[in-house]
């Protein structure tokens, strides 16, 4: 597999081909070559350095480092892999991986954002992330500055696992002043790598990582980004997987809210005012001690006219807008701008016939 994946010109996607249509990595090199060349889409071009004896060296040190490192990895075809990255045609043949991560039957998000965060994006991971630990979800980023450490660490903090997916080899941290930081992430979650100890973390290397944040997670967040920035580049490929993207609206002036504005104005991205948009929008079900737990949280945020109609709607169920007004004796035009605030709250949904009920 090694060996297969050091091949100039052989991508993950042609790897595939050649390994559906051998039966293994190692049959690929068995095969003649006139046989190769039968697979759609495989040409003499794409199989020129199939077998360079270099690749068989290039291999056999780098498993060499596997073994001396402890340095666990997973095949694409492995029950270990990922099962959401598994889905995906593009994704690595082969990962690398290090820490203490246990991914079986787990809900996964990536959080990703600007390097350049701002106190409003710290404010929100950390209550983000402090409502969602009544459902114990991993956190998937990309242990860079900005959102992706901040997020991280918030999840460290509030004893939720961690996954940072690397642009580089596991010989190295990027960047360096993260170090710091290597060990908790290692103790609670750990790292994601397609890419070997000879990898440096080149600029093209963080943009094929960005497949693999996307994903391996059911839905991305996007918190801050700027009109342009590697975020958007992993929302636009979570986009593509038909995962569900995510964004924190922010003011049209600022400049690292331009991002996540324009993704949901382009309607590729859902608004994200709260954890319970998330919640509701993924369908994740919560226990009766946990869903108490999330509501008690988003509680707090309410004022006193909210927190009114909310108790109203939990006791009478679905109602209309106008038995809404009349019974909790609020003029109809100020429950109507009331419910839109408690909507983008996400403790009330809209139903058809301007009806809407309590989550």
């Amino acid at each position: 597999m090694l060996r297969l994946q050091h091949v100039p010109n052989v991508g993950d996607i042609i790897a595939k081909k050649l390994i559906a249509h051998c039966g293994s990595p190692e049959e690929v090199f068995r095969n003649k070559q006139s046989q190769l060349l039968k697979i759609d889409g495989i040409g003499t071009y794409t199989l020129r350095h199939l077998n360079d004896s270099e690749h068989i060296l290039a291999a056999e040190k780098e498993y060499q480092y596997i073994v001396d490192n402890k340095i666990d990895f997973c095949y694409f075809e492995d029950l270990g892999y990922p099962k959401h990255l598994k889905h995906c045609i593009d994704s690595p043949i082969l990962l690398f991986k290090k820490g203490n991560m246990d991914l079986e039957g787990r809900k996964i998000i990536s959080v990703v954002g600007t390097r350049n965060i701002t106190s409003y994006g710290t404010a929100f991971c950390e209550q983000f992330i402090a409502d969602l630990v009544p459902l114990n979800p991993i956190i998937v980023s990309g242990f860079a500055y900005g959102v992706d450490i901040c997020i991280q660490r918030e999840a460290i903090n509030q004893g939720l696992q961690t996954i940072g997916c690397l642009a580089h080899g596991l010989n190295q941290i990027y960047p360096k002043v993260h170090a710091k930081y290597q060990k908790e992430v290692w103790e609670n979650g750990g790292f994601f790598t397609e890419f070997w100890s000879t990898s440096n973390p080149e600029r093209e290397n963080f943009l094929k990582r960005n497949r693999i944040i996307a994903g391996m997670s059911e839905a991305t967040v996007v918190v801050e980004s700027a009109e342009k920035g590697g975020s958007l580049v992993t929302a636009d490929i979570a986009h593509s997987y038909n995962r569900d993207v995510f964004a924190l609206p922010g003011r049209s002036t600022d400049k690292y809210s331009m991002g996540c504005n324009n993704l949901i104005k382009q309607q590729k991205a859902h608004m994200l005012t709260s954890a319970a948009d998330l919640v509701y929008l993924l369908n994740w079900e919560l226990e009766e001690k946990k869903s108490s737990a999330v509501q008690k949280q988003l509680f707090v945020d309410l004022d006193e006219t909210e927190q009114k109609i909310y108790g109203y709607l939990q006791q009478q169920g679905k109602q209309l807008l106008d038995s809404i007004a009349l019974d909790c004796q609020i003029p109809i035009f100020r429950a109507s701008s009331t419910l839109l605030n408690m909507e983008m709250k996400g403790v009330i949904r809209p139903l058809p016939g301007k009806m809407f009920e309590a989550i």
